[in-house]
């Protein structure tokens, strides 16, 4: 069984290395996301740079390169050992989050900020917890008219959800991981914020 997980963490890896909002702005609209407006492959810049059809599909394609590797862990791994289910599918969450940030495809550059997947991993982990963030970011994106904003306050609410609603202190840690490491993700957004710069959903 370990080797098992060991391997499915692998095919988690390179299952969220797959740029697919990359692959389909270059099939479907002749563009590079990596040379387009922020220059991110996530669905936000997708969308902005090949519309809303685009941004969409990249959507639906990196929530389930998060989903379905832990679903598929959550199949597989055994219920009667204690804590060893919790740890197997947070190190496949964690593996397929890490494969969309720095994805072997594009030699580990040019990845996406991971909320998509992540979203994808913590809707088989915990869905409440993700419903609860997901209400921070829509809350946060109207109010702020700005996704960016929406993604950070629904990281930092995530490991205090998914606190409440699992109490397990695996799933907590991969919860609280992930959602550091989207935050530091926006380091530039959140410096546009501040700044009153940051790109806006609707013109001003």
């Amino acid at each position: 069984m370990p080797f098992t997980i060991i391997y499915l963490c692998i095919f988690a890896y390179l299952i969220g290395s797959i740029p697919f909002g990359l692959i389909f702005a270059k099939i479907f609209n002749s563009l590079d996301l990596r040379e387009s407006g922020s220059g991110n492959i996530g669905a936000t810049n997708a969308a902005r740079a090949g519309g809303w059809p685009l941004g969409l599909a990249t959507l639906a394609c990196d929530v389930l390169k998060g989903a379905v590797p832990v679903l598929i862990v959550s199949a597989v791994s055994c219920e009667n050992e204690t804590g060893l289910k919790e740890a197997w599918v947070a190190l496949t969450a964690i593996s397929a989050f890490f494969g969309h940030l720095f994805p072997v495809y594009l030699k580990f550059k040019t990845g996406g900020k991971g909320v998509a997947t992540a979203a994808g991993c913590f809707a088989v982990i915990s869905p409440l917890a993700l419903v609860i963030s997901l209400a921070a970011f829509i809350i946060t994106t109207v109010f702020s008219n700005r996704v960016s904003a929406g993604s950070i306050a629904a990281a930092a609410t995530l490991p205090i959800s998914v606190f409440w609603v699992n109490q397990s202190p695996v799933i907590f840690g991969c919860a609280l991981f992930i959602s550091l490491a989207i935050i530091v993700r926006h380091k530039e957004n959140i410096k546009r914020l501040l700044a009153g710069t940051e790109p806006t959903i609707r013109g001003d």
